[in-house]
C-alpha cells in the first residue's frame, strides 16, 4: 500500500508549489501593513485572514514556507555533505582511533540540541537564518554518520565486498563504488524525515527570536506573534500553525512511503 506515500507526496508538493510561486507572485505584498484592515477572520478579501498589523496571511504563509524549505533543504545538505562521508570513513576504520574520534565526536553534538547551539552560535554572531541553518546543520552531521556508519558496517562483511578487496580495491573506493549506492535509499528516507525536523527546528528557533529576522515572514515568529491574541483572533494562531503540521505531516508520510517502496523486504511482505 502505497497511501502514505501519495498523501505525503501531495502535502509536501503543494507546500513547495507555494514556495515556488511566492518568488513571482502573492495575493498582496507579505509586508505591507495595512491597519484599517487588522485582525479580519478569514474572507473572500484575504482567504486566510490578516494579521495585527494587516498583513495578509495567505501571503505570509507563503513566503514563509519558502523560508522553511529553504533553511532545512541547506541543513540537511550540510548534515548529508559532512556526516555521510565520516559515516563511511568511520565504518572503513571500525575499531581504529579514527572510528572512536568521529563516534565520540557525534556524541559530544548530540549533548547538545540545535536550540542549544542557535543560542551559542547567537550570543557569538547574532540572530538570523544563515545562523539557524549553521545550528540545525550541524546537529544534522552526527545523524547521518551514524545511519551511515551503521548501514556501512554490516556491508563490509558482504562477499562482494571481500571480492573487491581481492581485486586490489582501497577502502576509499570501495566506499565510493559500492558502500555508498547500497545505503543511498536509507540516506533518501533519513534525508525526508530530517528534513522535516528541520522545519520543526527553523519554527521553533524563529519563535524564540533566533531564526529568519523581520521583515521576512516565518512560521514560527507568526505563531510567536499570536500567541497574545489567540483569545480573540485564534485564525492568527490556526494558520500558521496548521502549516507546520500539515507540512511535517506530508514530509513523515512521503519517508514512510518511501521506505515502504525502497526496501524489498517491506514490498514482499505487503505483496
Amino acid at each position: 500500500m502505497r497511501r502514505n506515500l501519495v498523501i505525503g507526496v501531495l502535502l509536501s508538493a503543494l507546500f513547495l508549489m507555494a514556495a515556488l510561486l511566492s518568488f513571482v507572485w502573492t495575493p498582496y505584498d507579505h509586508a505591507a501593513l495595512n491597519i484599517p484592515n487588522k485582525l479580519q477572520t478569514p474572507n473572500l478579501s484575504h482567504l486566510l485572514g490578516t494579521d495585527h498589523f494587516g498583513r495578509d496571511l495567505l501571503s505570509m504563509i507563503m513566503v514563509g514556507a519558502r523560508t522553511s524549505i529553504a533553511v532545512a533543504f541547506v541543513a540537511v545538505g550540510i548534515g548529508m555533505g559532512i556526516g555521510v562521508p565520516l559515516g563511511l570513513w568511520a565504518a572503513a576504520r571500525t575499531g581504529t582511533l579514527v572510528d572512536e574520534l568521529i563516534m565520540r565526536g557525534n556524541d559530544l553534538v548530540f549533548a547538545f540540541p540545535s536550540l542549544v547551539i542557535a543560542i551559542l552560535i547567537t550570543a557569538i554572531f547574532g540572530a538570523g537564518a544563515v545562523n539557524a541553518i549553521i545550528a540545525i546543520g550541524i546537529f544534522n552531521i552526527p545523524v547521518f554518520a551514524r545511519i551511515t556508519r551503521g548501514a556501512a558496517l554490516s556491508l563490509w562483511q558482504r562477499e562482494f565486498i571481500l571480492a573487491a578487496r581481492v581485486a586490489g580495491k582501497n577502502a576509499t573506493r570501495i566506499s565510493v563504488e559500492h558502500i555508498l549506492p547500497n545505503v543511498t535509499n536509507l540516506l533518501i528516507v533519513q534525508g525526508t524525515i530530517q528534513f522535516s525536523l528541520g522545519i520543526l527546528a527553523e519554527a521553533g528557533l524563529s519563535y524564540v527570536g533566533l531564526g529568519a529576522q523581520p521583515p521576512t515572514p516565518s512560521w514560527g515568529r507568526m505563531l510567536a506573534d499570536a500567541q497574545t491574541m489567540v483569545s480573540f483572533a485564534p485564525h492568527m494562531a490556526l494558520v500558521p500553525g496548521l502549516a507546520i503540521i500539515l507540512t511535517v505531516l506530508g514530509l513523515n508520510l512521503m519517508g514512510d512511503g518511501l521506505r515502504d517502496y525502497l526496501d524489498p523486504r517491506l514490498r514482499v511482505a505487503r505483496a
